[in-house]
């Protein structure tokens, strides 16, 4: 039975592995991962049961200089998301010294004067022992509640991870219902895929310029028996037909995703659609158009457009 709530924010620069971290401790996939910078561009709760108490997660963009209007937005989704939380995560790679993102945001969570918790990750990539002189180094710089190190991908590490975090809870209710695992409706999470597969399969300097508005969704041959028949498990329909629209805010970029004959965009639909199925648990069926919008990224209305909205 739930009688506690911990809302806990994850920050840290690009790449350390906050989405990663994110899925692993809710069970589910609720952000795209890829090993590329600035993956995620907004706050994705994940949401899970941990003994008596609902831990909510907050998966923030990686804190970066912002050179965008869309840099700015996700700037401040950091900023906004360290504030009235019942506690941080400062999450950072084995490095050998203190960043300056990182220094930023230790500035960020003292002013705050939230209670924190410095996540080393990655510890799989180093040899033991090899992690004492970072505590070392981020113990002198500022006083978290606790340091810890972890593996996101190996799982290493989280069990006593969560065991601290439980302690931030407080009496309350379930803030989403039973079963939530993200706050995110179904088709920003199809956009989220498409997205995520078509940064894992383009080249660097493409992927940034890159939104996916859907843009049609509709379900055939359901009933709510809940047979094969009818769609299968839920009820689900037999095949759910999705329509989406990917941005890029170059004229030069447009033949490189559709690709030659229709390569790439078919093997993005492709992976794209795999994954959809999984998350959706029926048959899709997905339709993909490249559209061009010059700087978008700097387009008030067009961030608007894509959900990149306070």
């Amino acid at each position: 039975m739930i009688t506690k709530t911990a809302m806990i924010t994850i920050a840290g620069r690009a790449n350390v592995g906050k989405s990663t971290l994110t899925n692993k401790l809710t069970g589910e996939k609720v952000a795209i991962t890829t090993p590329k910078p600035q993956t995620t561009r907004n706050r994705i709760y994940g949401v899970f049961d941990y003994g008596d108490t609902q831990m909510i997660l907050l998966d923030t963009p990686g804190y970066h200089k912002a050179r965008t209007r869309l840099g700015d937005y996700m700037v401040g989704v950091v900023k906004e998301s360290v504030a009235d939380v019942d506690a941080v995560i400062l999450l950072v790679e084995p490095a050998d010294s203190i960043g300056v993102q990182e220094e930023m945001l230790i500035e960020l969570i003292a002013a705050s004067a939230v209670p924190s918790v410095l996540v080393i990750n990655k510890i799989d990539t180093i040899e033991v022992g090899s992690a004492l002189p970072i505590i070392d180094r981020y113990s002198k710089r500022y006083g978290f509640d606790a340091i810890i190190p972890v593996s996101a991908r190996t799982g290493d590490g989280l069990p006593q991870l969560l065991d601290i975090l439980a302690k931030y809870a407080k009496e309350g209710p379930r803030l989403f219902p039973e079963g939530m695992a993200t706050d995110q409706p179904e088709k920003q999470i199809i956009a989220e895929i498409i997205r995520e597969k078509l940064l894992l399969c383009l080249d660097h300097e493409i992927p940034h310029g890159i939104a996916v508005e859907i843009t049609g969704f509709s379900e055939r041959g359901g009933g709510d028996d809940g047979s094969a028949e009818s769609g299968g498990a839920q009820g689900r329909p037999v095949i759910i037909d999705v329509e989406a629209t990917i941005y890029c805010d170059k004229k030069s970029h447009k033949s490189i995703i559709i690709g030659k004959n229709g390569g790439m965009l078919k093997k993005v639909g492709q992976a794209a659609r795999l994954d959809i199925e999984r998350f959706m648990g029926a048959k899709v069926n997905l339709q993909t158009w490249v559209k061009v919008k010059e700087n978008w990224r700097d387009s008030k209305s067009m961030m608007k457009n894509f959900g990149y909205v306070k």
